[in-house]
């Protein structure tokens, strides 16, 4: 009997009254092994109204209370990351040490919330005018949702939800419906970990969901991660309905390759932030940009190293890179492969007839190599999300700098060189929101703000880090005036000396 993967709600199990469910496959073999419950515009208000009940007392709990969930929380999180990672591989395909490192990622942000209490400080700046003091505090929002995509199903909701119930919020999430059983473990562990009941919901679904929280006027932010079409809309959407909003968009990001770099690094480099996770991830470098002679070198070497990748099974060990989300994916994915050439590249390895024996039917896909793109080509105008990486030749770093400038696209970025002048006009000249110098997925810390620039952010505020507590709070300036104890009128007695 297939698996139904149901709402969390008030700190609960609901099981799904909408009667439309969303098939959820194993994709490793293409078979349907759950089915999800989708919300309808009921069971949004629903979750909502959990989440604002809840808020009428974990609005006003205490930062010492809220840490101390947090602890617990992280303790728990941390001991069922074998659990957590299963259900990544189970649902989304990427290999098992992929999806772990997928977890500690997301427990960066959790440890950030631990330390909140930091976070939170106003400022206080005394005597401003005759005995006037102003001071600054943030104080939370609400009840503020989270949209997240199918990639990274357990860490893009850990960077939202623990930093909002930090800072004192009421969160619903709603997970991509394609791998959605992490987020719902996620909440169990929270709920154990004494995370009150409606503090944390959980409601799947598909746009009707994502509609309904959008309008909804109980919600008062929306985070969301995605593709950029949808977080513009996202963008557009919430802000018409008077709420905050992050939408993290798309990517095409590049790793410019300079003529002095160590081309065994910038090609090992390439090979792991290109088909890591089978390329579906916001941050895979998707096209090298070659500078001055180097570049048949580099392809060379990047053919190489790929051409050892094993794919398989994401619970095999043996497997380095597991399949694609969806059959419907894998297809879009090897339609830029298959038309490479007739729009001028050099197709050094295609990948679109890999099968792996005894798992015919699931959503495989090789590791694809372009040489020689050009920049009107669809491989590399569009983000493919799969294992395909572009190569780009120039002749001057100048050239490369403005050919990455011109994308519309601008999350990250990444140069190699051994030459620091370089690389420092690099990081201050290139037009994307993170910057990697010999780091081929300069993905920040927990601590610092993950965003991009251009077609890449629709909002204010990165997520996680600085801005995360930003946007999950809002300033409040208070100016006071106390009168001197000392003019207290006739008849009450302070203590104090009368001064005339």
């Amino acid at each position: 009997m297939t698996k139904t993967v149901n709402h969390w709600i008030g700190g609960k199990t609901v099981e799904g009254t909408s009667g439309q469910y969303g098939p959820v496959t194993d994709p490793a073999t293409g078979a349907v092994t759950t089915q999800v419950a989708l919300a309808s515009v009921e069971e949004v208000d629903a979750a909502v109204a959990a989440a604002k009940a809840a808020y009428a007392t974990w609005g006003t709990s205490s930062l010492a209370q809220r840490t101390a969930v947090l602890f617990r929380y992280r303790a728990l999180l941390d001991a069922h990351r074998d659990d957590i990672a299963a259900l990544i591989t189970a649902e989304h395909g990427k290999v098992h040490s992929d999806a772990l490192g997928e977890v500690a990622r997301g427990l960066e942000i959790v440890e950030l919330a631990c330390g909140i209490t930091t976070q939170l400080k106003g400022e206080l700046s005394t005597q401003v005018s005759n005995r006037v003091d102003v001071s600054s505090i943030r104080q939370s929002l609400g009840v503020v949702a989270g949209i997240t995509p199918f990639n990274f199903p357990a860490m893009v909701p850990m960077w939202m939800f623990p930093l909002a119930i930090a800072c004192g919020n009421t969160f619903v999430l709603k997970p991509s419906e394609k791998d959605p059983s992490a987020a719902n473990l996620l909440a169990e562990l929270a709920s154990e970990a004494g995370l009150p009941d409606g503090v944390l919901n959980v409601v799947h679904g598909d746009k009707i969901a994502v509609d309904a929280l959008l309008a909804h006027p109980g919600v008062a932010a929306v985070s969301f991660v995605g593709s950029t079409p949808i977080a513009r809309y996202i963008h557009a959407t919430a802000s018409a309905n008077g709420k905050r909003v992050q939408a993290l968009g798309g990517a095409k990001n590049h790793m410019l390759v300079l003529p002095d770099a160590d081309l065994d690094a910038a090609a090992d480099a390439a090979v792991s932030a290109a088909y890591g996770s089978a390329g579906e991830r916001c941050m895979a470098i998707s096209a090298v940009v070659a500078v001055g002679a180097i570049g048949d070198e580099l392809v060379a070497k990047i053919r190489e190293r790929a051409e050892k990748i094993t794919i398989g099974p994401g619970n095999d060990p043996a497997s380095e890179m597991g399949p694609l989300i969806t059959a419907a994916h894998r297809d879009k994915v090897a339609s830029y492969v298959t038309g490479a050439a007739a729009q001028g590249a050099e197709v050094v390895l295609d990948g679109t007839g890999h099968t792996v024996e005894g798992f015919e039917d699931g959503h495989w896909i090789g590791l694809s190599l372009l040489d020689k793109v050009s920049t009107d080509s669809d491989a590399y105008k569009d983000e493919i999300f799969g294992p395909v990486l572009c190569v780009l030749r120039v002749d001057t770093y100048e050239d490369g700098v403005a050919l990455m400038n011109a994308s519309p696209f601008g999350n990250g970025t990444a140069i190699f060189t051994r030459d620091g002048g370089a690389a420092r006009r690099f990081q201050l000249e290139v037009e994307a929101g993170m910057v990697g110098v010999n780091v081929p997925i300069p993905v920040p810390v927990g601590y610092h703000s993950f965003g991009g620039w251009k077609d890449s952010l629709f909002g204010d505020h990165h997520i996680y880090g600085n801005d995360g507590v930003h946007f999950y709070t809002r300033g409040k300036v208070v100016t006071t005036r106390w009168p001197d104890p000392a003019d207290a009128p006739a008849g009450v007695d302070l203590g104090f000396p009368r001064n005339h």
